[in-house]
């Protein structure tokens, strides 16, 4: 988010924690795509992940020449969850009472058929249609934006903590957002940190 005064400007940004529910189900969707590509590098895989109240939700194609089942896919799910930290405190969302709904089918042969065109595999490819858009900038080390970087590294340190053991209250779930005034193109003065944690 930017507002704009004059010559300068508040550039905001936000982070959110591994135990964030939109970051929990990127990590169990990228550990299904990483348990097919073990057993099968030309794997094709697209998984969508849902996760809400004491319910998870794996949908999405796959084209593998592995096999892997359903009862496997919970079960890498459950694990991904318990090494997040959701460990049983909280009855509303957990590995051992979470309710799995599984819809991972073969690939349609259309998207298939698309694919296994005339030019190499490395040159071709199916997804989404989204837009990104980013920048390099010396602003940080990381050559990342200031607030991102520093919103990035708040939930870095409390996830730290956290299973450090350092501060028993914090769990999983976290988001913090940083702002910063710039002037003349260059970050001056930090406006604004919120932070909220579960």
């Amino acid at each position: 988010m930017t507002q704009r005064i004059g010559d300068s400007y508040t550039l905001s940004s936000e982070s959110v924690s591994e135990g964030h529910p939109d970051k929990l189900a990127d990590r169990i969707s990228d550990a299904v795509l990483d348990l097919h590509l073990s057993r099968d590098p030309r794997a094709r895989v697209a998984c969508e992940v849902l996760v809400t109240q004491n319910h998870v939700c794996i949908a999405g194609e796959t084209r593998s020449a592995a096999l892997v089942d359903r009862d496997e896919i919970e079960r890498l799910a459950r694990r991904v969850i318990v090494d997040t930290g959701y460990d049983g405190f909280d009855p509303r969302f957990g590995a051992e009472t979470a309710r799995f709904d599984i819809h991972l089918q073969p690939q349609s042969s259309e998207i298939g058929s698309a694919v296994d065109g005339k030019q190499s595999a490395e040159l071709q490819g199916a997804g989404d249609q989204g837009l990104m858009f980013g920048y390099a900038t010396r602003e940080t080390p990381e050559l990342m934006p200031a607030p991102l970087t520093y919103a990035h590294g708040i939930v870095h340190e409390l996830a730290r903590r956290r299973k450090a053991g350092k501060v028993g209250w914090l769990r999983p779930d976290a988001k913090s957002q940083v702002s910063i005034r710039y002037v003349d193109g260059r970050p001056t003065e930090v406006m604004r940190v919120i932070v909220s944690t579960q």
